[in-house]
């Protein structure tokens, strides 16, 4: 099963470096790992996407837990939350296919950034799903180029990840 763990941990160089050994130590997989700062200037929030059985995560979220740098995380999957996905897309262009291929952005509401006379980029944000229907929708030949953020997280409601 697919988990998203939110960190929030000591701004501090290294700390990335300790999190990632720890997963390649292990053989635990990344899928995707989103690392930004938070209100708070000395703390960042690490947003990390893995896949296991609850006996994995339950041994991951141990595992983190003990390493110095993480203040507190929570498991996404185990509540209400809402996931978001950053994509940009570089694709291939005609005059004949402009119109099509804005028509196909409106749909799945992405934004046109970039227009040259040979290639759009379009961005989309939304659930993982949407951004992979996207990419299905379009013909494979017309893409030049992929560049996606893998999903971040928040929890609904009142709960959140904080001190």
């Amino acid at each position: 099963m697919r988990h998203i763990i939110s960190i929030l941990m000591e701004n501090e160089s290294g700390a990335l470096s300790r999190v990632a050994g720890l997963f390649s130590a292990r053989g635990y997989n990344i899928e995707s790992l989103t690392v930004a700062p938070t209100e708070d200037a000395s703390l960042s929030r690490m947003t990390l996407v893995t896949r296991g059985n609850e006996d994995i995560i339950e041994q991951i979220t141990k595992q983190l837990n003990k390493l110095i740098d993480v203040v507190k995380l929570i498991d996404l999957a185990d509540s209400a939350h809402i996931e978001r996905e950053l994509m940009m897309i570089k694709i291939k262009t005609t005059e004949h296919t402009r119109h099509e291929v804005r028509s196909m952005a409106n749909i799945f509401r992405g934004r046109i950034l970039d227009v040259t006379p040979t290639s759009y980029v379009v961005e989309m944000t939304g659930p993982s799903e949407k951004l992979d229907a996207f990419v299905a929708a379009i013909d494979s030949d017309t893409i030049i180029e992929v560049a996606r953020s893998g999903p971040t997280g928040i929890s609904r409601g009142e709960k959140g990840l904080r001190l």
